[in-house]
């Protein structure tokens, strides 16, 4: 599997409040979070960012509350993954589980500038920033938890694991 799109540069500490607001938090409507991810880093974001787009953050993005709207904002406004040299654990787990894709890439995050076009082959984990020709390395998504993402979140990928066991006698 693999996305492009622009890349939106954030720096270190990328917590969940700055991602969705908390006083957003009364709904779990993706569409609501979407058209307000990003809004207090970037007031234009959410009305600018493009399917396919790249978030890349610095050390410990998705640090603070433990809340799955953080990465659910995210993947509802457009975003086909997220860079970062390191993630909060629970964001993390969280990503996986609503079907984000995300790459641990110190040196991604450290190059790519905002604006870049950015390519993520997820099987690969190859990063390339089409705007300068530069490749990363990062450890590649293992295959089940694509499968995952590809299902759209751990959610729909057990659906479909039930119902493939429920049809093999």
């Amino acid at each position: 599997m693999q996305i492009e799109g622009q890349a939106w540069c954030f720096g270190d500490n990328l917590d969940t409040d700055r991602i969705i607001p908390a006083r957003y938090l009364n709904t779990s409507d993706p569409k609501e979070l979407a058209a307000h991810c990003m809004e207090d880093a970037d007031a234009t974001f959410a009305s600018r960012v493009a399917p396919g787009d790249v978030v890349v953050a610095g050390r410990n993005c998705g640090c603070g509350s433990s809340r799955e709207h953080a990465p659910l904002a995210l993947k509802a406004a457009g975003v086909g993954a997220v860079i970062a040299p390191s993630f909060a654990r629970i964001f993390f787990r969280n990503s996986f589980n609503i079907g984000l894709p995300i790459l641990e890439c110190p040196e991604a995050a450290a190059g790519i500038q905002p604006g870049n076009k950015v390519r993520v082959d997820f099987e690969r984990g190859l990063i390339t920033d089409l705007t300068t020709g530069r490749e990363y390395v990062a450890q590649p998504i293992p295959p089940f938890m694509g499968k995952i993402i590809e299902c759209g979140g751990l959610i729909n990928y057990v659906r479909e694991r039930m119902g493939k066991a429920s049809t093999n006698p």
